[in-house]
């Protein structure tokens, strides 16, 4: 699917003279300059107008590019969700069936706080292996993400997929849901599952006292030196729920085990060792499976800090309407297509962003954009 075909059935609810610019053109022009560089309004229109002769090779222009006031007027009123379910059938054209480990986490945009209302929160379904996102579902504020959690994953086909979460998505309901979207699931053990973290903790500590003696444990370690630092893992997994309370385990849909991750560090002689727990559920059979899993969840992190320092996001005062959650989705739209490049994937994503700003062949290749006289005439 070309970048066009993806956006070219966004109904557009504007009338009369407001529907100067096509808003599928417009969608399309942002994406190639926030690709390029951009990270606000102003910047994507002084951007298009310089690149104006090139954007008619793909889009008919009829009035030329819009101002940076007409881009955000448009984007604070495009409907969200509609533009997220497009990113997302975008995203399933270049990567085609999702496998493997997607991990969810939250961001709050801090540059979107507008006065007393509170800033933007937006979580992100990451697939790690292939470092794209998958699709993001916004909320109002950090104390919502919950809620946004289980709306993503109502729009996520996971067979194949394990979902990793932090302890705020450790919750009956949101395990429910992975599975019946066809995915399973590990999922961080906390304090805000009081029972159920006393339960593994205790169950752990029990079973290494007793050297797991008469329990069947899978264990692995992995050492790794750098730069003076010496860090060793330790992962336990028993797939076997059988000591845990009966109420306590058929309350969590398909649950099948709980592991354990010990992590020491020793840096300039200093030792500190932390420990995280986890329940799985019953695709995930090795302790390989899971200690993967739980390590590939820091992708999903690494995105984030990603765009706060490619992409500026947290310094951008983007705020009005729908236009942040809008221009959230565009900066992963341009980081999923830099991330999945061929060409150049020994360079970082701020020189292949710089790149594809000096290079139109770059971009082209990048959003798979295709000439109007290939593709079809309304354009």
């Amino acid at each position: 699917m070309t970048l066009q075909e993806a956006f070219s059935q966004v109904k557009d609810y504007r009338r009369g003279p407001a529907v100067r610019y096509q808003l599928n053109e417009m969608i399309v022009m942002a994406i190639c300059a926030v690709l390029c560089g951009c990270d606000d309004w102003v910047d994507i229109a002084d951007w298009c107008e310089e690149e104006e002769g090139w954007l008619k090779t793909f889009l008919v222009l009829a009035k030329g590019t819009p101002a940076h006031d007409t881009f955000g007027e448009v984007f604070r009123v495009l409907d969200a969700k509609v533009f997220e379910s497009c990113f997302r059938q975008w995203i399933a054209g270049i990567v085609g069936v999702v496998e493997g480990v997607v991990a969810f986490d939250g961001k709050t945009i801090r540059g979107s706080k507008d006065g007393p209302n509170t800033a933007l929160h937006m979580v992100s379904a990451y697939a790690t292996a292939l470092g794209v996102s998958l699709g993001q579902e916004g909320s109002a504020g950090k104390g919502n993400e919950l809620a946004a959690i289980k709306a993503l994953l109502d729009t996520l086909v996971l067979k194949g997929c394990i979902v990793t979460m932090d302890a705020l998505g450790c919750q009956t309901d949101v395990a429910a849901k992975i599975v019946a979207r066809g995915g399973d699931y590990v999922l961080a053990v906390k304090d805000n599952q009081k029972h159920l973290s006393q339960a593994v903790v205790e169950f752990f500590a029990t079973a290494e006292a007793f050297d797991f003696r008469h329990i069947e444990v899978q264990q692995r370690v992995w050492v790794d030196k750098d730069h003076g630092r010496l860090e060793t893992r330790r992962a336990a997994l028993v797939t076997d729920v059988s000591w845990m309370d009966k109420p306590m385990r058929e309350n969590w849909k398909k649950l099948a085990g709980v592991g354990m991750i010990e992590s020491e560090q020793e840096i300039k002689g200093k030792i500190s060792i932390e420990r995280r727990y986890f329940i799985v559920s019953a695709g995930v059979r090795t302790v390989e499976q899971f200690a993967h899993a739980a390590r590939a969840h820091w992708g999903v992190e690494a995105m984030h800090w990603v765009l706060d320092v490619t992409f500026r996001e947290d310094g951008c005062r983007v705020r009005k309407g729908h236009a942040a959650r809008n221009l959230s989705a565009i900066r992963k739209f341009a980081l999923s297509a830099l991330r999945n490049d061929t060409l150049h994937p020994d360079r970082s994503l701020r020189r292949r962003r710089k790149l594809a700003d000096r290079r139109p062949d770059y971009r082209v290749t990048l959003l798979g954009l295709k000439a109007r006289h290939e593709f079809c005439p309304s354009l």
